[in-house]
């Protein structure tokens, strides 16, 4: 039943322009998929189309394809153990496995592209505008360190004292015209960091990225969106992996009798004294 709110509310017109489709014809942003885009374009760029309504040139094909490439695999880290764990309990749903890995892309892991990139944009609206760059870097750590923060995308618990993908995403991004005052910025943040808290604090693979997402002007809103996209193919792999070697069960085995081995201990001790 329409309340009266509702009644009198102007309806807003329903409209998307990214896809539609005819008896013969699919459009996808003023492509045809059929003509145009299968067997033409890549998985990279196809996302690239999505994301900014366009097709991407060669340049921004080879920076946009290499930063989806960086985050599709890392081994056995929080997010595969939850879509191997969920797969072992619900094998006939890969989908469910693989949004269950894809659950846990937040501040820690993947996600802190997208908290690298409001930093950076947030300290530099403008690139074009005329600031001293070592001060902004100093505001960002000075800010991050007196909150007791973490500063997103800087620091990795192995990539000691670089991170080997930050290096060959920079080089990708210098010969691609992808380098400018955001990754300036970034590796000042950088030097700065490892100043004020006194320890090795390496440029992540994280913090390169969202540098480099700055660059190109990709939406702040959809940069969380890269690492979803590739980590749910190697999501996939992982699953195929899984079923050929699983280590779902053995994972779950070792965690119960390890973690409860002291509770199950306490458990027996008091029976045998009521007995």
């Amino acid at each position: 039943m329409a309340t009266k709110a509702s009644a009198t509310r102007k309806s807003k017109p329903l409209r998307s322009d990214i896809g539609w489709s005819t008896h013969d014809k699919i459009g996808v942003l003023g492509y045809d998929l059929v003509r145009d885009l299968i067997g033409k374009v890549d998985l990279g760029d196809m996302s690239f189309l999505e994301i900014t309504g366009r097709l991407p040139n060669e340049k921004e094909s080879r920076m946009f394809n290499a930063i989806l490439v960086s985050s599709v695999e890392h081994g056995i880290v929080p997010s595969a153990i939850a879509t191997r764990m969920t797969w072992a309990g619900a094998p006939e749903s890969l989908q469910s496995a693989v949004a269950a890995g894809l659950l846990g892309l937040g501040t820690v892991f993947v996600g802190t592209t997208e908290g690298a990139s409001k930093m950076l944009k947030g300290a530099l609206p403008d690139p074009k505008a005329e600031v001293s760059l070592p001060q902004l870097a100093a505001k960002i750590v000075d800010g991050f360190h007196k909150a007791g923060r973490i500063i997103p995308g800087i620091g990795h618990p192995i990539h000691k004292p670089v991170d080997p993908r930050s290096t060959r995403l920079l080089a990708i991004a210098r010969a691609n015209g992808f380098s400018g005052k955001y990754v300036q910025l970034v590796k000042l943040v950088q030097k700065r960091a490892e100043k004020v808290y006194g320890k090795v604090l390496p440029l992540n693979a994280t913090g390169a990225k969202a540098a480099i997402c700055c660059e190109m002007g990709l939406p702040l809103t959809v940069i969380r969106g890269l690492g979803v996209i590739s980590r749910a193919v190697g999501l996939v792999g992982h699953i195929l992996e899984e079923s050929r070697n699983p280590m779902a069960m053995e994972i779950w085995h070792r965690v119960e009798d390890e973690a409860s081995a002291h509770t199950r201990g306490r458990f027996t001790k008091k029976n045998t004294r009521r007995r």
